[in-house]
């Protein structure tokens, strides 16, 4: 059995290449703190049977069917595996099927704000668990070979947000944190 490996070479929008696969200067506490125990060196390449794509989108509304379905073109289109998704506007917490993926979201009473994660019919297949934490957080927990993947979709505050609302957000994430891990 061969084993491919991820590498982080492209690392933007654009398509631009990184050949340096350590944090730049200044920056390896941050990298640390983003992922605790993990060297970051070693956190950016992970062996897999399969290279896995993942993305996140800010799709401003999933309340219309016709945008649910442009969200799933565009995932074909875009070979992705995984899709963390903000504003999905939707309410409560659940899951759908949606042709062969799975979405999981987590949203509020209104239609506001709401957090998603897609994922097509291979990675639904290794979803151990996941946890609606808010409106704005969602995780979820990957069964995977040789690591165990967790995942926190978030839909953060903006800058002209109250102080409460934002040490609110990351209280969330850090409840969020350890619901990640997996018992050995």
């Amino acid at each position: 059995m061969s084993q491919n490996h991820i590498e982080t070479l492209v690392n933007n929008v654009k398509g631009v290449g990184d050949s340096n696969p350590n944090p730049s200067f200044g920056r390896d506490s941050h990298v640390q703190q983003v992922a605790p125990g993990r060297h970051p060196a070693f956190a950016r390449k992970i062996k897999t049977d399969k290279i896995s794509k993942i993305a996140t989108w800010n799709v401003r509304t999933l309340h219309q069917k016709v945008k649910l379905e442009n969200v799933d073109k565009e995932m074909e289109r875009m070979n992705l595996n995984i899709l963390g998704i903000a504003e999905v506007r939707w309410t409560g917490a659940g899951s759908i099927k949606l042709g062969s993926k799975t979405l999981i979201y987590s949203g509020e009473h209104t239609h506001e704000r709401g957090v998603g994660i897609l994922f097509d019919i291979t990675t639904a297949k290794s979803l151990g668990s996941w946890c609606p934490t808010s409106d704005r957080v969602v995780v979820a927990k990957l069964v995977a070979k040789p690591l165990n993947l967790g995942i926190i979709q978030v839909y953060a505050p903006t800058s002209d947000s109250e102080d409460v609302e934002v040490e609110k957000f990351y209280e969330e994430i850090e409840k969020a944190n350890p619901v990640t891990r997996f018992d050995a």
